[in-house]
């Protein structure tokens, strides 16, 4: 069984950095890729930022591309996403999951596990 816990959501200002960690439990976690995804209200939940298994290739969302930076430490099975220049638009319940593949996903369909959420809140 696989558990994702994402932590280091809030309430932050325009402009604003934060950074969201993903703790995976289980031994298999450098196995696979990892995935950022959002839902803002009203919205259906869109892809954010992936990483392979390694951390050697990385792939973004045009929206978050050049602000946000997806990160992993297979030594600590913690995925990160380091979100700067926020803006009010970026405001969603942020979810990290597990690909079913070591090579970089972009498609919930892809992935097989999910965390329980976690809210960013952008003020302008």
């Amino acid at each position: 069984q696989v558990q994702l816990v994402e932590s280091g959501g809030g309430l932050v200002q325009a402009g604003d950095s934060l950074r969201l960690s993903c703790a995976a439990a289980g031994r298999t976690f450098s196995n696979y890729a990892m995935g950022w995804f959002r839902q803002a209200p009203g919205k259906e939940r869109e892809f954010v930022a992936a990483i392979n298994w390694s951390g050697g290739s990385t792939y973004y969302a045009n929206s978050v591309k050049g602000r946000f930076t997806i990160s992993r430490d297979n030594a600590k099975n913690t995925v990160y996403l380091q979100m700067n220049s926020l803006k009010p638009e970026d405001t969603a319940v942020y979810y990290c999951a597990r690909a079913a593949a070591a090579v970089i996903r972009t498609r919930e369909y892809e992935y097989g596990y999910w965390g329980q959420g976690t809210q960013v809140t952008v003020s302008s």
